[in-house]
C-alpha cells in the first residue's frame, strides 16, 4: 500500500508550522500549531457546492448538510448535538456555491471527540426518510427566514439576475419547489457520489501536533471506508463554458418600509492574479466610514443608513457591486450618486490619500482576521481546496503594498465599464422609476 505523503507548508514564523498529509486514499490533512492557544478548530471541507447540482438536484448538497445532523448507525441527533455540548465545544456546518464545511471548536484535550463525532457524521450519515421528510419542512422554515431577510435576501436575487440560467446563479438552498421535489433516494446518491475522501479537506489548527491528527483523522475515516488508492481530488478550474452574465433592471415588489438595491458587474474569477487590488480597490470605494460611496451617500446627503461596495469571486465568474438600503422615496437619488461615483473612479482614479488608506484597511482586515484558530483553519483549508497556494501573511501584505494608483485606475476602468445589473426591491409597481 503506498504510504501518505507529509510535507510542511510554512515555516514557524506563522506562529506555527502548517504541515499537510496526503492520506493512500486521496484525502488531505492539513493542520496549523498555534503555540499558546489551548483551544482547537477542527474542519471537514467537502469540494462539492451547490453550483454543482443538476437543476433536478437543487438545493440537495444543501438538504444533505443538514441530514449529516440529523444520525448516524452510532449516534442519534441528540447524542451528536449533547456530545459537544458536554465539554463546552462548538458545532456548525455551511454550504457554499463550491464547497460545504462541518466544523467544531473544541479545548485540545477533545479534540480526538470532535474529530469522532464529525467523521463520524460525515461517513455513516444514515439518512433515513423519516428524517428526509422532517427536515424538508426545516428547510422550507430557513427559505422562508431568508426571505424575510431583505437585506441578505437581495444578494441571492441579483446573484440570479446577473447569472441567470447558471447553477452558480441559483440559491444554495434551492426554492421551496426543488427541496419539496428531492426524493430520499436522490439525496443519499447525492452524498454517496460526492462525499468521497479524495474530495475532502480535513483542517485543523490550535494547541496540536500533526502526526497525532493525521492518526485520529485516519482512524476516523478508515473505521467506516475502506477505499482503493486515489488522488486527491484537482482543484476547480474554469470549465470549458463560459459563466453568461447580464445586465439590465429587476424590481420585486415588496411592501416594506425600506427599499433595497444592488448594483453590479462581471467581477475577476477566485485567481486573478489583480485580486489583492481588486480588494484595495472595494476599500476606497465602498469599504468603510471614510470610503467614498458612504461619505457621499451617507454622510454628505443623508440618503441611506447603509452603503458599501462588495466583490464574489469563483473558480470561473466573479462579481462586484454595491449594496444601499434607503427610503423608498430616495431610491433614484441614491443609484445615480452611487452610478456617479463608481464612474468617477473609472475615469479620474483615485487620490494617494485613499490609495493609502485602502491598503491599510485591507491589511488591518487581514491580520486581525486570522487571530483566531477559527479563521487560521478556514485559512489552510481553502488554500488546499480551492485555491492551490498557501502564501505567508508577508507575502500577502507585500502584495498589498505593491498596488499602485495605475493599478487601481486600470482595474477600475475595466470593472465599472461593463454593462450593469440593477436589482431593486421595496414598495414599487414597475422598472419606471429605475434606469441604467
Amino acid at each position: 500500500m503506498t504510504r501518505a505523503l507529509t510535507s510542511t507548508l510554512l515555516s514557524p514564523e506563522e506562529g506555527g508550522p502548517v504541515t499537510r498529509t496526503v492520506l493512500p486514499s486521496g484525502l488531505r490533512v492539513l493542520s496549523q500549531s498555534v503555540p499558546g492557544f489551548r483551544s482547537v478548530s477542527f474542519g471537514v471541507w467537502v469540494g462539492v457546492g451547490s453550483r454543482d447540482e443538476p437543476e433536478s438536484l437543487a438545493g440537495a448538497t444543501h438538504f444533505l448538510e443538514h441530514l449529516l445532523f440529523k444520525g448516524t448507525t452510532r449516534r442519534d441527533a441528540l447524542e451528536i448535538s449533547a456530545s459537544l455540548d458536554a465539554v463546552g465545544g462548538e458545532m456548525n456546518a455551511f454550504t457554499g456555491k463550491e464547497y460545504t464545511c462541518y466544523y467544531a471548536r473544541v479545548l485540545d484535550t477533545d479534540l480526538p471527540l470532535a474529530v469522532d463525532v464529525i467523521c463520524d457524521m460525515i461517513t455513516s450519515a444514515t439518512l433515513t426518510t423519516a428524517d428526509v421528510e422532517s427536515e424538508r419542512d426545516v428547510i422550507d422554515e430557513e427559505i422562508a427566514m431568508h426571505a424575510d431577510e431583505t437585506s441578505d435576501h437581495i444578494h441571492d436575487l441579483f446573484a440570479e439576475q446577473l447569472w441567470a440560467g447558471s447553477p452558480l446563479g441559483r440559491s444554495i438552498t434551492g426554492s421551496p419547489e426543488s427541496v419539496a421535489g428531492l426524493s430520499r433516494a436522490q439525496v443519499a446518491g447525492w452524498y454517496k457520489r460526492r462525499y468521497k475522501p479524495s474530495n475532502i479537506v480535513v483542517s485543523v489548527a490550535g494547541n496540536v501536533d500533526h502526526a497525532s491528527v493525521v492518526r485520529l483523522v485516519r482512524k476516523a475515516f478508515e473505521r467506516h471506508w475502506v477505499t482503493e488508492e486515489a488522488a486527491p481530488a484537482p482543484i476547480r478550474t474554469a470549465g470549458r463554458r463560459q459563466v453568461t452574465t447580464y445586465g439590465g433592471v429587476e424590481v420585486h415588489h415588496r411592501d416594506v418600509e425600506q427599499a433595497h438595491l444592488v448594483l453590479g458587474l462581471p467581477g475577476l474569477v477566485r485567481t486573478d492574479e489583480r485580486r489583492y487590488v481588486a480588494g484595495v480597490l472595494h476599500g476606497i470605494v465602498g469599504g468603510g466610514m471614510s470610503s467614498r460611496l458612504f461619505q457621499e451617500v451617507r454622510e454628505k446627503r443623508g440618503l441611506a443608513y447603509s452603503v458599501f461596495s462588495f466583490g464574489s469571486a469563483y473558480a470561473d465568474a466573479g462579481m462586484v457591486g454595491v449594496y444601499a438600503g434607503c427610503l423608498p422615496k430616495k431610491a433614484p437619488e441614491v443609484l445615480e450618486v452611487i452610478r456617479a461615483e463608481l464612474e468617477a473612479v473609472a475615469t479620474k482614479g483615485v487620490t494617494p490619500a485613499e490609495l493609502l488608506r485602502g491598503k491599510g484597511q485591507m491589511r488591518g482586515g487581514l491580520v486581525m482576521g486570522l487571530e483566531d484558530t477559527g479563521a487560521k483553519m478556514t485559512r489552510i483549508a481553502k488554500a488546499e481546496l480551492v485555491y492551490g497556494e498557501l502564501p505567508t501573511v508577508d507575502e500577502i501584505l507585500h502584495r498589498i503594498d505593491e498596488v499602485t494608483l495605475d493599478d487601481i485606475a486600470e482595474l477600475a476602468t475595466e470593472l465599472y465599464a461593463g454593462k450593469p445589473a440593477l436589482t431593486v426591491m421595496g414598495p414599487f409597481d414597475d422598472e419606471s422609476a429605475f434606469s441604467l
